[in-house]
């Protein structure tokens, strides 16, 4: 995409929906890095139906130790890879108590010294709470940058470096909500909706998907 292709791309997905934000539900930090934690390889909204009972008894890292792992593991059972992801939370949550007083620390560097907590994690962090503009490049943000030609590349790495690049002020602090919104509703992984899409016409995608045939339609009717 020209730079003006792109303002344009972020200047309507702005206009639709000026503030977006995360689909995660938490009350506060430690709530919102325990979630994107767990939200790997799960939906926001079966991780959301999990933490709504745990969050309303873990609100701090030593409430997670008071907790314990089995009660963690109870609590999360329905998200996948629940154990490993209980086992990296517990000890996320010692090191938080031991290394950083409790609070959850400001920095990418360490941030990702903590278990479970990798790049991608820690710039959502980074965006939603300590308002960086970052780019967590996950499955959709890596679908739509490669599918529209917005920022293409073979890594998640290689996607953030682009949109880095590229993406111009006054969007870059909510470039990867839109994105990741975009990806999750319209640019679906399957069957992109281009046919409702206000980017089509921006987007390097071919050819586009057509819209559905009504239901009952009969080959060769209409």
């Amino acid at each position: 995409m020209t730079k003006a292709e792109i303002f344009e791309f972020f200047r309507r997905l702005a206009e639709d929906d000026p503030a977006p934000q995360t689909e995660l539900e938490y009350g506060n930090c430690y709530q919102l890095l325990v979630a994107v934690t767990l939200s790997a390889q799960a939906t926001d909204v079966g991780v959301n139906k999990a933490t709504r009972a745990l969050f309303a008894r873990v609100k701090t890292p030593q409430d997670m130790l008071d907790l314990g792992e089995e009660g963690l593991r109870e609590h999360i059972k329905t998200i996948g890879l629940f154990n490993s992801k209980a086992k990296n939370l517990m000890v996320m949550a010692r090191l938080l108590v031991e290394r950083f007083g409790g609070e959850v620390p400001s920095t990418r560097e360490e941030l990702v010294s903590l278990p479970g907590v990798g790049r991608k994690t820690a710039n959502v962090l980074l965006n939603c709470w300590f308002g960086e503009e970052t780019f967590a490049v996950d499955t959709h943000i890596f679908r739509v940058g490669n599918r529209t030609g917005l920022a293409k590349g073979k890594t998640p790495d290689q996607v953030e470096a682009k949109l880095e690049k590229r993406v111009p002020q006054p969007f870059r602090l909510h470039a990867h909500h839109w994105l990741i919104l975009h990806g999750r509703y319209v640019c679906k992984a399957r069957t992109p909706e281009c046919w409702r899409c206000k980017l089509a016409d921006l987007c390097r995608f071919r050819p586009k998907t057509p819209a559905p045939e009504p239901r009952g339609t009969k080959a060769g009717l209409r």
